[in-house]
């Protein structure tokens, strides 16, 4: 509690510069709140799910159930069931909606980023501001005569030191958040598309086996 105190005590010598920077702070934390609670409630699939698909001639049925399961939000869910509501139509079909799902899905998941993105550049120039309005005021207390105020030169460099640390500490958490998300989008993209490719590989093969029971017929 003592901690806490003595914190929030040094940050009062920040200036006003520190409320934007605290601003900043807390949209970064909501954000991230936002992103992680997406990611563990919405974009994740069952091992089980992911070894069905990688099985060569699995049933359309059995995956309808799995999914069933995760619920209609989940991304993969929803990126599933394009192609699955399509797999009676031609193989290219298929791919571009499945496609453009993909690339819905993407942005959905990077919705937000570029706020994140925003804060690492602004943290530290808010910080530097904070800075040179510290030492302007330090500045300030020096007159033709000489030092006036010592201990307003020391106040001036603290709220100087405080901005300045503030907005790099901001920044730095930004940065590995944005990095963290964004590695975890390009993860989901991909094993989307990995899949994506199992599912319309299965396609191939139902709609080969479909000509060739109808070229049987027609012979016989």
């Amino acid at each position: 509690m003592n901690n806490l105190q003595a914190t929030l005590d040094s940050l009062r010598y920040g200036g006003l510069i520190v409320y934007p920077l605290l601003a900043l702070a807390l949209l970064a934390l909501l954000i991230c709140i936002d992103k992680l609670y997406v990611y563990l409630r919405y974009v994740r699939l069952p091992a089980a799910i992911v070894d069905l698909v990688e099985t060569y001639d699995f049933s359309w049925v059995d995956l309808g159930q799995r999914l069933k399961a995760l619920g209609p939000r989940n991304y993969f869910v929803r990126f599933f069931r394009v192609i699955m509501e399509n797999r009676s139509k031609p193989v290219w079909w298929v791919e571009s909606r499945a496609g453009d799902e993909a690339q819905q899905l993407e942005k959905s998941l990077g919705r937000g980023l570029w706020v994140l993105e925003t804060i690492v550049t602004a943290a530290p120039l808010l910080g530097l501001l904070g800075t040179i309005d510290g030492m302007m005021d330090s500045f300030k207390l020096i007159g033709g005569s000489g030092l006036v105020n010592p201990a307003g030169i020391t106040g001036g460099v603290a709220q100087a030191l405080i901005a300045t640390a503030l907005g790099l500490v901001i920044a730095i958490l930004a940065l590995f958040a944005f990095n963290f998300f964004s590695s975890r989008q390009a993860q989901t993209v991909d094993e989307m598309e990995r899949l994506g490719t199992r599912l319309t590989d299965h396609i191939r093969l139902d709609q080969q086996a479909q000509t060739a029971r109808g070229e049987s017929r027609e012979a016989a």
